[in-house]
């Protein structure tokens, strides 16, 4: 395996979601067996368990695939997957496989990959956004892309899940848009093209905030209240800790907590979505417990002097009323877009 190169666009950074698997194995079919570039792949997976991503990408094209191994060296030709549980984020030329705080309520997450390598590389960098169900990866796209990397995001109407390549053609400017199976041809001009003669001040930008984001993807001491951020008056749904908002540019916010959870605002939507069922539902249990409690007491009361039976059963009453509000409010309510059922890939 070759050592990278600084004179191309040679390290590529892909992340998926809900649908991805299929993007994923079209992408990596189309790339050569001497592929000169490193390919570091983010797809969102349940916590518990092992991921068979590496195994199912090693057979779907000629390149290995390996699950990415902390503190190993980036090198040509080689697919390096996110290990579950672990962000997976690039320090220079090394790897780093972490538990940082969650984004968005995944780890790995595909923006803290997309930040590390546009921090790390700059202009060398090339960031590809696949199918997903939220707005993850639009963040990290924008970061690759403010400075001077590439940028590709797989045609919408291709995806299985549209959202997440809807979100970043909103938010940057892409390079590419195309179908999963075209993205490998991409890349390969991409990487054979040397780099821009601008690349120099596009790589050298200094962004306190985003070493500031790569550094707490990498679990470093830093915590939201010592940056430029204002406290925004909601509650992290990850740790119940105060959210303070990031800047950043363009019209939509991002909020981290004091430790580091990041949501976008279409996430915490959908967090709070989860949180308010929860609560709608401890609710309904307690008021049809009140329910049965009183009618109870009503037999009981009847059994034993009069008057008291009918105020119990009145109690009942009102409980089950309350109880049949709160059903319809349960049925009422939702996340902004259907918060995603993110998916292991399938074994073997």
């Amino acid at each position: 395996m070759a050592d990278l190169s600084p004179d191309h666009r040679d390290v590529v950074a892909v992340g998926a979601s809900a649908g991805g698997v299929e993007a994923l194995r079209s992408l990596v079919g189309g790339l050569p067996p001497d592929y000169p570039g490193a390919v570091l792949v983010v797809l969102h997976v349940p916590r518990e368990g092992p991921s068979a991503l590496a195994k199912i990408l090693d057979r779907s094209g000629p390149l290995p695939a390996t699950t990415a191994v902390d503190d190993e060296r980036l090198h040509h030709g080689h697919i390096y997957v996110a290990p579950n549980d672990h962000h997976l984020i690039v320090l220079d030329d090394r790897i780093r496989t972490t538990r940082g705080p969650a984004e968005n309520g995944h780890r790995p997450a595909v923006d803290p990959l997309f930040r590390s390598v546009a921090r790390a590389f700059g202009p060398r960098a090339v960031g590809v956004v696949l199918s997903g169900a939220r707005d993850d990866g639009a963040s990290g796209l924008a970061a690759i892309a403010a400075r001077g990397g590439a940028t590709i995001v797989q045609d919408p109407a291709d995806a299985l899940y549209p959202w997440m390549p809807q979100a970043a053609i909103q938010r940057v400017a892409v390079d590419h848009i195309a179908p999963a199976a075209k993205i490998g041809g991409i890349l390969i001009g991409i990487t054979a093209m040397d780099l821009p003669d601008s690349r120099t001040d596009a790589g050298d930008t200094s962004d306190a905030m985003l070493d500031a984001e790569v550094a707490m993807a990498g679990l470093a001491a830093v915590t939201s209240d010592e940056l430029a951020t204002l406290p925004a008056g909601y509650g992290c749904p990850s740790c119940g800790g105060s959210l303070f908002e990031i800047e950043q540019a363009g019209p939509v916010p991002r909020y981290r907590c004091r430790v580091g959870h990041a949501w976008s605002p279409e996430s915490l939507l959908d967090e709070q979505a989860i949180a308010l069922e929860g609560a709608l539902w401890m609710a309904l249990r307690a008021l049809e417990e009140k329910s049965a409690l009183s009618r109870r007491m009503a037999v009981s009361g009847l059994r034993r002097q009069s008057g008291t039976g009918s105020r119990f059963r009145d109690i009942a009453e009102e409980a089950e009323s309350a109880g049949a509000t709160i059903r319809r409010l349960i049925a009422r309510i939702g996340s902004t877009g259907g918060a995603e059922a993110d998916t292991a890939p399938p074994p073997g």
